[in-house]
């Protein structure tokens, strides 16, 4: 990882302080025409308009991104970086591609060679699109994790991720028991929780794939260590929540499995979340607990759709998540695209601006690291996006009729890829630098 040096980077900046409420809430955020940040050590040390820029950083190295929008990094808040090589399979439901696709791949990954590859080809694919932040889902196996946390520490990125514990309803070569699932678990909290950048969380995989001496563990794991995230899946397809109710004969619904063992918390990110019950809301709001937006996920498998609003309305904390492989990009820029046409037809339009403050500020806090990524603010990370909104053709031609910033986010979310991405810094370094920009 080479060093992070001082500079001044120039750009049309945007931060956002709160959810924009319409495109005319202009108090939600800033936003410079002409800006600058000023990087030292991996942190932002100023930023504000370039003609306000202090005397003290005139020696300092410039980066001239004048054309692009600079924005902090985009933040994913669920995704499997074991499924690189299931995404856009064909044909199924929820449980039959976990069943035909899924499972099978995911059993490579007691290799830890296999799994240092594609540890290294996702984190890549994330900077590519942008992505420096990810809540992430290793596979059962002790060497994924350990090798997905190796990959991350060497890139100084901010990442949150845990083995999954899962002990029934799977084939022998991915599951473990739950004294495994403890003991494993226990020393990976030990060996990368706060190692850096890094955070852990515990991750039953679902209800369906573990008991409840399983998800007991889960329970004594986050006493054990309060700080620690948990992940899992909710209500995501109404077969799994029947099934899920067949295997907890006592629950009053899905959310309340993991309400009996403890897990609901405002470090608590439950995937999906597409089926729930007023009751259920109102477990989640009570406690704080943070449910996933996943819409290209839920779209591809034909599972629901999310209530956004809805969510919001009860109080529920809400995130944006790609979940690879299921989801069918690693673009959060598709991810907010797909999250509007499901808004949609839930009879809700999604402003771009409150999209793009989820991408970045409103994830950072579903993740309670609002004090570090998300912002533009003094003393944050340094992870920061710069977008080109005329990568393509079709951007710079639709772009010729542009009148407004938000304007310019929807061609953004709607038309942009990796392609718009012109650079990605992490910590103050630029893991993505395109070809054709030059200090």
């Amino acid at each position: 990882m080479p060093a992070s040096h001082s500079f001044v980077l120039t750009g049309r900046l945007l931060t956002f302080f709160e959810r924009p409420q319409s495109v005319e809430d202009h108090e939600a955020y800033a936003f410079w025409q002409d800006g600058a940040i000023a990087v030292q050590d991996g942190k932002i040390v100023w930023r504000g308009d370039v003609g306000d820029l202090p005397g003290s950083f005139a020696n300092w190295r410039r980066v001239d991104r004048s054309k692009h929008l600079v924005l902090p990094g985009f933040i994913d808040a669920h995704t499997h970086y074991p499924q690189m090589e299931v995404i856009g399979s064909y044909g199924a439901q929820l449980m039959e591609w976990l069943e035909t696709y899924t499972f099978e791949q995911e059993a490579r990954f007691s290799n830890i060679d296999h799994s240092r590859e594609i540890s290294s080809k996702f984190l890549d694919e994330l900077i590519a699109h942008g992505v420096t932040t990810a809540a992430v889902y290793t596979t059962s196996h002790p060497a994924s994790t350990d090798a997905f946390f190796d990959a991350a520490e060497t890139r100084n990125m901010c990442m949150i991720a845990g083995k999954v514990m899962m002990d029934r309803n799977a084939p022998e070569t991915i599951l473990d028991t739950p004294q495994r699932a403890y003991d494993e678990s226990k020393t990976l909290i030990r060996r990368w929780h706060k190692c850096g950048r890094l955070q852990y969380a515990i991750t039953p995989r679902f209800a369906i794939t573990s008991t409840p001496d399983q998800m007991a563990v889960a329970q004594s794991l986050l006493q054990e260590h309060p700080d620690c995230f948990v992940q899992t899946h909710l209500s995501e397809n109404v077969f799994e929540i029947d099934e899920t109710l067949r295997l907890f004969p006592k629950a009053r619904d899905y959310t309340d499995v993991y309400e009996q063992f403890d897990l609901l918390g405002s470090k608590s990110l439950f995937g999906h979340c597409v089926h729930l019950s007023l009751r259920e809301r109102s477990a989640l709001a009570d406690s704080s607990s943070v449910a996933v937006f996943c819409p290209s996920s839920n779209l591809f498998l034909g599972s629901g759709l999310f209530d956004y609003r809805g969510l919001l309305d009860a109080k529920v904390r809400v995130a944006y998540g790609s979940d690879v492989g299921a989801g069918t990009s690693y673009s959060m820029l598709a991810t907010a695209a797909d999250a509007y046409k499901i808004c949609q037809l839930n009879n809700f339009s999604c402003n771009p601006l409150e999209s793009f403050y989820g991408l970045t500020l409103g994830n950072a806090r579903a993740l309670s690291l609002e004090s570090e990524i998300g912002t533009l603010e003094i003393g944050s990370d340094a992870d920061l996006t710069v977008l080109d909104s005329r990568a393509t053709n079709a951007m710079a031609t639709r772009m010729r009729s542009i009148e407004s910033l938000s304007e310019e986010l929807f061609v953004l979310q709607t038309l942009g890829d990796d392609r718009a991405i012109a650079e990605t810094y992490v910590a103050g370094v630029a893991l993505k630098s395109s070809p054709d920009l030059s200090d």
